[in-house]
This record gives structure tokens, sequence and C-alpha cells, in this order.
């Protein structure tokens, strides 16, 4: 069998498929184009990107996400509220089900890799039956090369049915929906959801538990760029806060956008594209993200497209505000081809503090990073449902808790390491609320975030003079070109100083409360930050 053929039930018994129809193995994004189009799967949009919709589900399910509890992963996993215990005899009965399914049905595989670096890189393959999930893995993952494709042997299968539904009373299920890992198989399933984000995540959360376990590598939710002069960046942050956004800098070019590791030799991206979320995306604020909303290859998910012109709207929340664009890296201009740089000259860990207390950036110690990393604090804005009054603080630690198999202070210590190890300068960035809480404040202008993350990066905030903030202990910069002095310190910002201060404390005890799990798992200096 060839490659890009075509072909009918050959190739997958190794997995237990068999009697499928027509395999399109690792087809090209052409190939898929035709296929999505004539499936009435998504409608190729004004200039050529491809527009489609995830129905019922919109973003991660995360309450249907599992790990199979078997004896070589479950003394390694941190199992609780993410990492949810799955029967090995469950899950082989669910994927006999899955393999009947399959029967007779036309199917998409794409074998690729996950990790730029080829010494640490997982070879994957994606079996889907919508060819627009199999368009998302090619835009995804890193690709093979045609001599890699023709020896290339999955390390770990990902088999995506998004119209094959559990049964929960029958299959140990939460609902219909389902998200297993399996470790000893080396086999993730999903089903009953159509968000592609899904197979990404899954492939993420499989590198967070072997690459630091087998190879000492530390896995990170984070973006990457490098300078002029050579030096690299990462940007940790959950969903929202600008992690894609800042990362995206014409002055720098891109390693990625969401996932990388850090070995001996320096930072290397997972990914071959990126998944940016782009409700109300600007063409004068994010030119780069924005011209990839108009190219073919670009998978637009839940953006509203008129029918009859196909330009789409990227204003339009009416299918969910979790609006996706999924390109492949060669979709910017300025990035960096190999997807390896070296290793980090800074961190920043982004924030959305919808309290309005965090300053825009503030300096931290090795400790405070520390702090911060393991507690990976957002907020969601209040409004979004009766009788919400004021933000809901998130602790998402490592700033990717959802995908993190192991204990949280196993990238912590990693991190701690590198950090000493490499001299890297940390810093604290909000890019949310200044001069009160959401429904008071102003969202932090996308200038002021890019205007001080560059001065960070080229080192003129560092040379610059500070001052201590009393609450949060942070090293706050005195003044930053191309921003408000005023801005810089949050509590100048609020007309009523009394009331900042007892939202800043507010603030404060949440974070402590959060970090009381990992106290006894950390030095006194980490554990008494805050």
């Amino acid at each position: 069998m060839k490659f890009n053929d075509v072909t009918r039930g050959t190739g997958l018994e190794q997995h237990g498929i068999t009697n499928a129809n027509l395999i399109y193995w690792t087809p090209t994004t052409a190939v898929l184009y035709e296929q999505i189009v004539k499936r009435g799967e998504g409608l190729v949009s004004h200039l050529g990107a491809i527009a489609v919709k995830t129905g019922h589900y919109t973003g991660r399910a995360a309450n249907e996400k599992f790990i199979v509890d078997e004896p070589t992963s479950r003394d390694n996993v941190a199992w609780g509220k993410v990492n949810r215990p799955f029967s090995p005899q469950k899950f082989d009965a669910l994927y006999n089900r899955m393999l009947a399914y399959m029967h007779g049905k036309d199917i998409f595989v794409q074998d690729c890799f996950a990790g730029a670096d080829k010494e640490h890189r997982l070879a994957i393959r994606v079996i889907t039956e919508r060819a627009w999930h199999s368009l998302f893995a090619r835009n995804m993952f890193v690709r093979a090369t045609p001599d890699e494709l023709e020896k290339h042997i999955p390390q770990f299968t990902v088999i995506d049915l998004p119209n094959f539904h559990a049964i929960p009373t029958v299959d140990g299920t939460n609902s219909e929906t389902f998200i297993i890992v399996n470790f000893a198989k080396e086999l993730i399933i999903i089903g009953g959801t159509s968000y592609a984000g899904e197979i990404k995540k899954s492939v993420f959360t499989i590198l967070n538990y072997l690459l630091p376990i087998e190879k000492q590598v530390l896995s990170m939710h984070c973006s990457a760029n490098v300078g002029p002069k050579g030096d690299t960046a990462v940007f940790f942050g959950l969903s929202g806060t600008g992690k894609t956004t800042l990362s995206a800098d014409p002055t720098r070019s891109l390693v990625g956008d969401d996932e990388h590791g850090w070995d001996n030799k320096g930072v290397f991206n997972f990914e071959g594209g990126c998944y940016a979320k782009i409700i109300n995306l600007s063409k004068e604020a994010e030119p780069e993200i924005y011209e990839t909303t108009r190219k073919f290859g670009t998978i637009l998910e839940n953006v509203s497209i008129d029918t009859r012109t196909r330009r789409i709207d990227l204003g339009d929340d009416s299918f969910t505000e979790n609006t996706r664009a999924s390109y492949p890296l060669t979709h910017i201009p300025n990035i960096v081809v190999s997807g390896c740089a070296g290793h980090p000259t800074n961190i920043i860990m982004l924030t959305c503090d919808a309290y309005g207390v965090l300053p825009p950036i503030a300096r931290m110690t090795d400790e405070q990073a520390m702090y911060h990393f393991l507690s990976g604090y957002t907020a969601r804005v209040a409004g979004t449902e009766a009788g919400v009054s004021e933000p809901a603080a998130t602790f998402s630690t490592c700033f990717g808790g959802p995908f993190m198999a192991l204990n949280p202070t196993v990238y912590g210590e990693l991190l701690r390491a590198k950090i000493a190890a490499h001299n890297v300068t940390c810093w604290l960035v909000n890019t949310g609320w200044s001069g009160g809480p959401y429904g008071v404040g102003s969202r932090m202008k996308i200038a002021y975030s890019r205007a001080l993350v560059n001065a960070a990066l080229d080192g003129t905030l560092s040379s610059g003079s500070f001052e201590k903030d009393s609450i949060f202990g942070l090293d706050i910069p005195t003044a930053c070109i191309g921003v408000p002095r005023e801005v810089l310190n949050p509590r100048n910002t609020w007309a009523d100083k009394d009331k900042y201060d007892e939202t800043a404390m507010k603030l404060v005890a949440m974070f402590k409360d959060n970090f009381v799990k990992y106290s006894a798992h950390v030095s006194p200096e980490v554990a008494k930050v805050l």
C-alpha cells in the first residue's frame, strides 16, 4: 500500500480494525478539503479557510476524560478530579464496540509525530471518521516526510469517532461522551464529541506523562518565541490570557503557540500548528493570526459564516465564545522552522485577573515563580450566569492542570531546577482588568501588554527601577515606554484605594487556600511567598 492512496480495508489490522470501507491514509490537505465538502462536514469560506461546526460540544468535555487504571501507570498517575480512573475491562468492552462500529465505514488516518525534536518525538497515528478531524491532526501535529511515512510505526494511536456514543450504565462513563487514555495499550479513544481539541489535548496528556518520567524533559503548556539576538522566551498561560496573541510578535520568530518541551538543549515545540482562540479577532491588534483565517488549510471552528457570500464574521459568538482557528505554523510569516530553540532567557507567566488587582507586569524571584507556576491562576469574568456578581478565581496547576497526568510538583521541580541552571528571569503579566474589577475597570490594552512584554524581553525593564508591591510582594517597574506610569501599579488606577486593598487581600486568601495542597512538597521559602 502506498501512502496517500485510498484503499479498502487494509493496514489497520494491528489496531483490530477490519472490514472498513475506504481508508484515506495520510491524505493531503487538498484531498481532505474535497472530502469535507463532499460529506457535508464544512463550507469553504471566502479566501479559502474551511468553516466547520462542532455541535453540542464547543469546548473540552472535562468531566468525560479518564485514564485506565492499570499496573504499568497506576503508581505514577496523580489520581483525582482531573485524572479519573477507568476499569481496564470496561475499556476493552467499549473499544470492541468501537471496532464493530467501524465495520463498513470510511476511515481517515494521519501518521505524524508529536515533538519537533527528533530525540524526543513520539510517533502517533490519528484515526478518525471525519475528514475535517483528519485535517485538524494534519495541521496540529508534526508532519512526517515521505521517507518517514514509509517506516512510520505508531507509538501511540488516537481513535476518534464523534458519532459513536457510550452507554453510561454499561460502559461506566459519565455520559455518552468519553475521552480515555490507556498507557498500557498506547491507545486513546474518543467518542460522542466533535470538538477537535480533544485530539490535541489527549496527545498532550500522554507527553506530559511520558517525557518527565522517561527523559527528565519538562513538558509545558506554553507558547515560545525567539528574538533577533537568539534569546528564547516562554509564555505560560491558560486559555484567554493572551498566550497565543503575545507570542505571535512580528519582531520575534514563533517556535509554537501552546505546547513545548524543555530538555538539556533548550525548548522544542510539540506541535506543527496553532489552535488560536479568534473571537473578536482584530486585524489591527493581531495581524498575523488574522491573516491565517483567510488562508487555504485553516480550519475555522464554530465561526459564523454567510452561506451565500461565504464571508465569515469573527465577532459573532452565536455558537460559542470559544471560536477557534487551526492552522499549520507555516501560515505564520515569522517562525522557527525547526521548532527548536535555545534555553529561555525570560519566562512570562500570564494571568487574566478579572479582580483588577495584579500589576500589568512584575518581576518575580525564583520562589515566587515556583509559587505562581504551581498556582496557575486566572479568573473568569462575572455576568455569564444569573446571580453571579463578581469574578471567579480559577487555579489550574502548572497553567495546564487538566492535562497533567503526574503530580504537579514533578513539573514544578523540573522547572525550578531549569530556571536556576540557566539563570532565567521570570515575570508575571496580567492581561486582565485595570482600574477596578470586571464591570468597573477596563481590560488591559493589548498595546500596553505588548510594550511591557517587549521591554521585559529586550532587557529595558530589568535595567530600570522597581517598587515593591506591599500585598503580593512583587517587584513592579516604575516606568515603561509606551505605557502610562499610573497603569503600572494597579492600586494607583483604583478610585477607591481601600476597596483595592480589600479586593487584593481577598485574592491573596484565595491563593493561600489553593496552595495548601502543595505546601508540604515545596521549600519553606516557596510556601511562604504569600
